[in-house]
């Protein structure tokens, strides 16, 4: 779902706030709760009340809508205005909607025409004189729930009672009935006339199909600036065939001066070829920028844009090195087989439901995929089973042979490593890159893999990092004020969005770079409200604090010590064949009372003497032995605050038998010493209090909602719970460390 631009946001909560405390009664008139007619002699006689509490201060964001309640337009108009006066972001088109209405009912007023004759063509002269950047953030405020607004009225109007009310009652009462009022009357008008708007700012393709070398038919939307001269294009390639998606993304670009294409991976939309998710992306997006050059309205010149699925198909472009692509902006990238569909060598199930959702037919199915419950059930049903994971589609009925498919490719091997650029090729990348991820985003591992892969290779690489506190879908629809139960700093939300078009002007216009993007690598210290700049990750921090993970005084703790305890043991037991846990769920919020004991062991440091910041990636080495011949393990770093609550920094996930090469598999010895090397993590960023602490859970992985590794040597795939034999028993030598980009702060 797409959200209302920030500016628009801020501007709906701000005219919504609480009207000024008063104390003036008003008259309940006769009728009040009839059919609404009452309502402009009760709105007349509060705009007098209130003017009477508020000689010479009245607010023109009240006083505007008390007179188009009474039906005082011209003077609504004039108040309009004066709040506009007061400036700010967006104040130039400020309650466009109730000024369009306004002018129209004074047109049916005085030159008798029909409402929607004269309301079309206040619409025109009004809407139609802004500039087509304005106009995009405008045309939200013209939408809107009327169901919503009728029953606020309704019920605010139902809960006054005959007499009289506050004056503060009758102010909430007729905004109410002047929002639906108003829109009562535009809504049903607005779509056609946005249309017409549209189809005189821009030239629109729909039909068209591009065809590749190989025969298929890619299907695509451009949306460009009408009778422009050739203009650089921006593209999106995606999976996620939704038409009113491309139209917004391929309209907001044509409304900054560039040419929006959105095309669809083949199989999708008109496409009449077989789906082929992450497979054929790369060459077919290749093919689309390679049309889109030779068309007259193009400079020559092509940037991608997008995040997720979309972030990895411009990386998947730039496997084939079009010439026209000069500029990728990715966000929440996805990297196949590196963090999708499995991490660390571990699948992830809320892949399994994801081709029902993409593959099963020309656009999306939100029905399947929106079914939470029965993916629920599913995860929840083969845990319980103990069958083997191969056998979720036989466990949910239906065929999925996109995830068959992948699970016969565990290691990363050519099958992945085809979609991508793979080693040496990322020198070759020397077109400009904006990524931009976030702390608690699923693809962060994705958007830094592509990141070290283009430094390692390329030290000189024009590729811009930005990270803060954001989750996956946050990069693409907003920054919320509270994101999983984390309250943002006020330096945190900015318009990514915004961002990324300010880049590509730099890029393709020679306008100055965002201020933000100082440095290579840009992040947000969460707690701190503040953006940090490095050239690179290595640099976010001055030095490391190495952490030894030990055992604590009794059994049941453990520590984080400056010493290391080579000899000292934790020691973790988990019994696969025990399956009653199947009901556990992961907490949704990233800020918990409590660390969850499915998480394993916690080790907690004692508390900072002083503030500190953690900044940029951690590192470290795990010193075992284990009975089995292979182990998941998972890390989690948190701070532990003074309020005993507990923020999710960071998680790492590793296969034992995939950490010294994700290519190839190479099983452990049981009972013999083992080393797994921490490295290639999420970043962190976090000012820590005085007194809090930093803990960091060690664990292996059992949980219904991703793979198990049962130890036994057999694929992970194929293990059942016969094969769980004896409990695993993992023994932690207190050698094991993670180096944390931690420093003091004077």
């Amino acid at each position: 779902m797409r959200r209302l631009p920030g500016v628009l946001l801020a501007l709906v909560l701000w005219a919504l706030a609480a009207w000024p405390a008063l104390a003036r009664d008003i008259r309940v008139p006769a009728g009040l709760h009839g059919d609404g007619r009452a309502m402009p002699a009760l709105a007349r006689e509060t705009l007098a009340a209130y003017r009477g509490e508020h000689p010479g201060d009245a607010d023109p964001g009240v006083l505007f809508r008390l007179q188009l309640a009474a039906g005082q337009y011209r003077e609504a108009l004039v108040s309009i205005d004066a709040v506009r006066a007061r400036g700010g972001a967006g104040s130039s088109w400020l309650y466009l909607q109730y000024e369009v209405h306004a002018r129209a009912k004074l047109l049916q007023m005085h030159q008798r025409v029909p409402y929607p004759q004269a309301w079309r063509s206040a619409f025109r002269d009004r809407f139609g004189a802004l500039d087509d950047a304005t106009a995009l953030q405008a045309e939200f405020a013209f939408g809107g729930n009327l169901a919503r607004m009728r029953a606020d009225f309704d019920a605010a109007r139902a809960a006054q009672a005959q007499g009289t009310m506050p004056l503060a009652d009758a102010l909430e009462l007729i905004r109410k009935y002047q929002v639906q009022d108003a829109y009562s009357s535009f809504v049903p008008l607005f779509a056609a006339a946005l249309a017409e708007d549209d189809a005189r700012r821009y030239a629109i393709d729909r039909d068209a199909l591009v065809r590749t070398p190989d025969g298929a038919s890619i299907s695509k939307l451009v949306v460009r600036p009408a009778g422009a001269q050739p203009l650089p294009t921006l593209l999106t390639f995606t999976v996620y065939a939704n038409d009113d998606w491309a139209w917004a993304d391929a309209k907001k670009m044509a409304s900054r001066g560039y040419v929006g294409v959105v095309a669809y991976s083949r199989g999708k939309g008109r496409s009449p070829d077989a789906i082929v998710p992450f497979e054929r992306d790369g060459d077919d997006a290749a093919a689309v920028i390679d049309w889109i050059a030779a068309q007259p309205w193009s400079d020559g010149r092509v940037g991608m844009y997008g995040g997720s699925y979309s972030g990895f198909t411009q990386w998947a472009a730039l496997k084939h090195r079009p010439k026209a692509l000069k500029a990728i902006a990715t966000s929440a990238t996805a990297a196949p087989g590196i963090d999708t569909p499995k991490e660390g060598g571990i699948f992830l199930n809320f892949m399994y439901a994801w081709p029902a959702y993409v593959a099963s037919n020309r656009a999306l199915d939100d029905a399947d995929y929106g079914d939470a419950a029965r993916w629920a059930r599913v995860n929840r049903d083969w845990y319980a089973s103990g069958r083997a994971y191969r056998d979720l589609p036989a466990i949910d009925g239906t065929p999925n042979p996109l995830f068959a498919k992948w699970l016969t490719h565990p290691a990363y091997d050519a099958y992945w490593q085809a979609m991508i650029p793979q080693g040496d090729a990322f020198a070759g990348i020397d077109i400009p890159v904006l990524a931009t991820t976030g702390y608690f985003d699923g693809a962060q591992i994705g958007a830094l893999h592509y990141f070290r892969e283009h430094m390692r290779h390329r030290p000189d690489a024009d590729h811009t990092l930005v990270i803060g506190p954001y989750e996956h879908f946050t990069m693409q629809t907003g920054v919320p004020p509270v994101v999983q139960g984390y309250p943002l700093d006020p330096s945190a939300r900015i318009d990514l969005q915004g961002l990324r078009l300010d880049w590509f002007d730099h890029v393709f216009k020679g306008a100055p770079k965002p201020a933000l993007l100082a440095d290579r690598v840009n992040w947000q210290v969460m707690g701190a409200d503040a953006w940090r700049h490095a050239h690179t990750l290595e640099a976010m921090a001055p030095r490391t604090q190495r952490l030894y993970l030990v055992p604590g005084a009794s059994g049941d703790s453990h520590a984080l010590s400056a010493q290391a305890q080579p000899q000292a043991v934790s020691v973790q037991r988990v019994d696969f064949a025990d399956r009653s846990d199947a009901d556990w769920t992961q907490p949704q919020n990233v800020v918990n009372n409590a660390l969850d004991p499915h998480l394993g062991l916690a080790f907690v440091g004692e508390p900072l003497p002083r503030a500190a910041e953690l900044s940029g990636p951690f590192t470290g080495a795990l010193e075992f032995t284990v009975n089995k011949r292979d182990v998941d393990v998972a890390i989690g770093v948190y701070e532990l605050n003074a309020a005993g609550e507990y923020l999710d920094l960071a998680f790492w996930l590793q296969r034992a038998s995939y950490n010294a090469d994700r290519r190839q598999r190479h099983l452990l010895t049981p009972d013999q010493p083992q080393r797994l090397d921490v490295r290639d993590t999420r970043l962190l960023g976090r000012k820590l209090a005085a007194g809090s602490r930093i803990v960091v859970a060690l664990g292996v992985i059992k949980q219904p909602d991703r793979q198990l590794n049962l130890g036994s040597g057999k694929e992970p795939s194929d293990e059942t719970v016969a094969d769980a034999g004896a409990p695993l028993e993992i023994r932690w030598r207190g050698s094991s460390y993670l180096d944390l980009p931690l420093q003091d702060i004077p």
